[in-house]
């Protein structure tokens, strides 16, 4: 093994989870974010099936459990707060639409940063703003750090990748829109939620949420809603609480007061929902995980265990390449591509079912929720939630003893 610095975009889940693995391996990596500090905040991540397997492997699930959320289930509630339907955390043995494990997203980053800080560099407040390749390395320019050379760079930055934008083509190209949007908040908890997600869906694909937060006193709230395509600044934080605040102005339920907790949240950030499809996640030195290669949408629950184990075998690919991405590269996709391609199915109905348009299509939504956990289709949908929650690397057992 010859140069072994390898640069990474993205200090989220997936940035952190590789630059984990890849220490062990041997190689030096570099995390370069565009935020001042590890982002706080952030809705609850799925912690299921294969994703789980790799956070055990890493020696971190203890840590994962002490930050961990306690909530019995999701339920789903009319303008009156009447609960017209609820699907227990343990009803699909605890793979179902809320997770056995669900952890916090800015939790489970700073766990992930925490776990290689020492060993790892962090250039915060920073981006990349150029890539060239050679037959050797790559060089990079950043907005802040002086250029350096190393000889991979792996974006792991997110839906609006920075690296994808840069050496793979413009993010029009690459992300398939659903045309829904979602916010996420930290808000006092002003109602006893008894360990309950509520949902709260009104005409028009609008949705209002609450869950309990990991501390007392706590609640994360999200508001998510069905659009065309919006122009509006991704750093604008006031304009979009505007939007958000626009857009659930006649919203029934305990929505009023969600809003006005809104414009004290220090951790509210809005994005679009859309799923990244590309023909290959790789090109020369450089390489795409998680969110930035392959986003399945937060719908599909299975987001993090994507860029968990993309991070397991993108390391173990390279470790066994001894760095030499021309074989670790194709290896890595070829071992990801049928996960990735489970791991993106949504849903029966999809947006349409998250976030239906009309009362009548949220009243059958309800309907089918109460139905899914009756006898005789909870065995059936326990069946299906396992098998969305697998692992399906045939390669998986090798890779993971590097």
């Amino acid at each position: 093994m010859q140069n072994t610095d390898i640069l990474i975009s993205g200090a989220g889940i997936a940035g952190p989870a590789l630059a984990y693995l890849l220490h062990e391996r041997g190689f030096t990596p570099t995390v370069v974010e565009r935020a001042p500090s590890p982002r706080t905040g952030g809705q609850a991540v799925d912690l299921r099936g294969a994703g789980r397997t790799v956070i055990e492997r890493m020696g971190l699930m203890d840590r994962v459990r002490d930050v961990a959320l306690s909530q019995r289930g999701i339920a789903f509630v009319g303008p009156t707060g009447t609960v017209d339907a609820r699907v227990a955390t343990d009803a699909f043995g605890g793979e179902g639409f809320v997770s056995e494990i669900e952890v916090l997203r800015g939790d489970l980053g700073q766990l992930l940063y925490e776990a290689t800080a020492a060993q790892v560099e962090y250039l915060f407040d920073d981006t990349i703003t150029a890539l060239v390749q050679d037959d050797d390395g790559v060089d990079v320019t950043f907005e802040n750090a002086a250029p350096r050379r190393f000889a991979l760079v792996i974006g792991a930055d997110g839906l609006h990748s920075r690296v994808r934008s840069l050496a793979f083509g413009a993010e029009a190209e690459c992300v398939r829109p659903l045309h829904c949007y979602t916010a996420w908040f930290t808000a006092p908890a002003t109602t006893d939620l008894d360990g309950w997600y509520l949902m709260h869906n009104a005409p028009g694909g609008l949705v209002a949420s609450v869950r309990p937060g990991r501390l007392p006193g706590e609640a994360k709230v999200g508001f998510s809603f069905r659009s065309t395509a919006l122009d509006y600044d991704r750093r604008d934080i006031p304009a979009q609480k505007k939007i958000i605040a626009e857009r659930f102005a006649q919203d029934g339920w305990l929505t009023p007061g969600l809003l006005d907790s809104m414009g004290a949240a220090s951790d509210f950030y809005l994005d679009s929902m859309g799923q990244v499809h590309l023909e290959h996640w790789h090109r020369g030195r450089v390489a795409l995980l998680g969110d930035a290669g392959y986003c399945p949408t937060p719908l599909t629950g299975l987001g993090t265990s994507l860029a968990l184990v993309g991070a397991w075998v993108l390391a173990g690919e390279l470790g066994d390449a001894a760095g030499d991405a021309r074989m670790a590269f194709p290896r890595y996709e070829e071992i990801m591509r049928p996960y990735v391609k489970q791991g993106q199915q949504l849903a029966p109905g999809g947006v349409a079912s998250y976030a239906p348009t009309g009362a009548l299509r949220i009243a059958l939504r309800n309907a089918s929720m109460r139905w899914m956990t009756r006898w005789p289709m909870r065995p059936l949908m326990v069946k299906q939630f396992a098998k969305a929650g697998e692992i399906t690397l045939p390669e998986y057992d090798r890779v993971a003893a590097h």
